[in-house]
C-alpha cells in the first residue's frame, strides 16, 4: 500500500519592498505575479496589475485612489469599474488593526494580528485556521539593508488562490492603516 499523498506546500509570495504604493507580489517560479505601482505623473493613485509571463500579457485588477489618505476609493475591472469606498470594500474593525472583506460570492474572510503578524482566517471558521500568514522584513543589524523580504505564506487552498487580487488590495489597506495607527503620537498640555 503506498504512502498517503503529501500535502502541497504553501506559496511564498514575496513583496520586493517595503512600500505600499511601489512593489510587487510575486512566487518563485512567476506564475502568481502581481505589480503594485504609483507613477509620478499620477501620485494619488495606486494600480494593480497582474502579468502573465506565459502569454505577456499585463492585465490591470484594480486601482486605489488615496491610498495615503484617511478615505481611500477601490475599484475593480480597471477603467470599468465602479469606484467604491474602503471602507465598504473592507470593513475596519475600530478597536483593532484588522478589518474583513466579502468576495464576490460572498464568503467573508477577515485579517487578523496574532503574535504582532497578519493572518487571513475565514470568519465563518470557528478554528480560525490561517490560510494566509505575512512574515514581515528583516534587516541587517535593525537599519541596513534587507536580509530577508517581507512575504505571504499563502496556504494551497483553492478558494484563497481564486480571490488573490482581492486579498493583495485588502492587505494593502489594512497595512496601511497599521502603519498610520503607528505613527499616531498622542501630546497632552501641561
Amino acid at each position: 500500500m503506498p504512502p498517503p499523498p503529501k500535502p502541497k506546500p504553501p506559496h511564498k509570495m514575496v513583496l520586493t519592498a517595503n512600500s505600499l504604493r511601489n512593489t510587487t507580489f510575486s512566487v518563485g517560479n512567476d506564475t502568481f505575479y502581481y505589480e503594485v505601482v504609483t507613477r509620478f505623473w499620477h501620485p494619488n493613485l495606486t494600480r494593480i496589475i497582474k502579468h502573465d509571463f506565459e502569454t505577456r500579457e499585463l492585465t490591470p485588477l484594480a486601482e486605489i485612489e488615496g491610498l495615503q489618505t484617511k478615505e481611500p476609493r477601490v475599484r475593480f475591472g480597471g477603467e470599468k469599474g465602479d469606484w467604491m469606498s474602503a471602507s465598504d470594500f473592507v470593513k475596519f474593525e475600530p478597536d483593532a488593526k484588522g478589518g474583513a472583506f466579502a468576495t464576490d460570492a460572498g464568503v467573508q474572510y477577515k485579517w487578523k494580528i496574532t503574535k504582532g503578524n497578519f493572518q487571513l482566517v475565514r470568519a465563518d471558521d470557528p478554528e480560525e485556521k490561517s490560510l494566509v500568514d505575512f512574515h514581515p522584513h528583516k534587516r541587517h543589524f535593525w537599519i541596513f539593508r534587507m536580509s530577508k523580504h517581507a512575504f505571504l505564506e499563502i496556504k494551497p487552498e483553492p478558494e484563497v488562490l481564486e480571490v488573490l487580487e482581492r486579498l493583495i488590495v485588502s492587505y494593502l489597506l489594512v497595512e496601511r492603516r497599521r502603519r498610520d495607527a503607528g505613527l499616531q503620537v498622542k501630546f497632552k498640555r501641561s
